[in-house]
């Protein structure tokens, strides 16, 4: 992927979210544990979506994710950037599944003329037993990202191989609460269940 967008997508996604500072950090009762700060605006990232899971299932958010989730949006052909950041979220959640902590792996795609439920479905096995692979319509996909503030575009490109431009972020959700934080590239798995872990001992 163009190492330049990657940096101007980067840039874009930490100005949506850097936009949406906590108007009383004091108040925040996870703000010990947070890798990034977002707050008093945290819920408008996140909400409603309706998508096609890897078993070919229509379901909504509160279907997916009726636990603490680590949702991430990407493409089953992407070269590079997609298959390392799903391994490290995986990589995450196996860190907390060994101190008996379930996290939900979410993986949401935004290129879904390519991604069936079949294709997503081989992709999402290959990372994590547990990882939930969502796909749909160009509208659902559409709003899906809408509703959790990401950015993607089809590169030009007139044959099948063409690859997809977005954002890189992973959200963590906690139900009943919403959005938690963002981790970007430079978040290791360790950070990540560090993270996680610290929220949900103290939910």
């Amino acid at each position: 992927m163009n190492k330049l967008y990657i940096g101007a997508a980067s840039i874009a996604v930490a100005s949506i979210l850097g936009g949406l500072a906590y108007t009383s950090y004091s108040s925040d009762p996870f703000a010990d544990c947070r890798v990034s700060s977002v707050a008093g605006g945290a819920n408008v990232i996140g909400g409603p979506f309706e998508l096609v899971d890897h078993h070919g299932n229509t379901v909504t958010e509160a279907d997916v994710m009726d636990k603490p989730s680590l949702v991430y949006f990407g493409y089953t052909f992407c070269p590079d950037i997609c298959p390392l950041d799903t391994a490290r979220n995986a990589d995450a959640v196996y860190m907390l599944d060994d101190q008996g902590i379930e996290v939900q792996p979410v993986f949401i795609t935004i290129d879904p003329a390519r991604d069936t439920p079949e294709v997503v479905a081989e992709y999402v096995e290959v990372f994590h037993p547990r990882m939930i692979g969502l796909t749909g319509s160009d509208e659902q996909v559409k709003a899906a990202s809408q509703a959790y503030k990401t950015y993607y575009q089809k590169q030009d490109s007139d044959d099948e191989y063409y690859l997809v431009d977005h954002s890189t972020s992973a959200y963590f959700m906690m139900p009943e609460i919403g959005f938690i934080s963002h981790f970007g590239r430079a978040h290791t798995s360790e950070m990540i269940a560090e993270t996680m872990a610290c929220v949900i001992n103290n939910a």
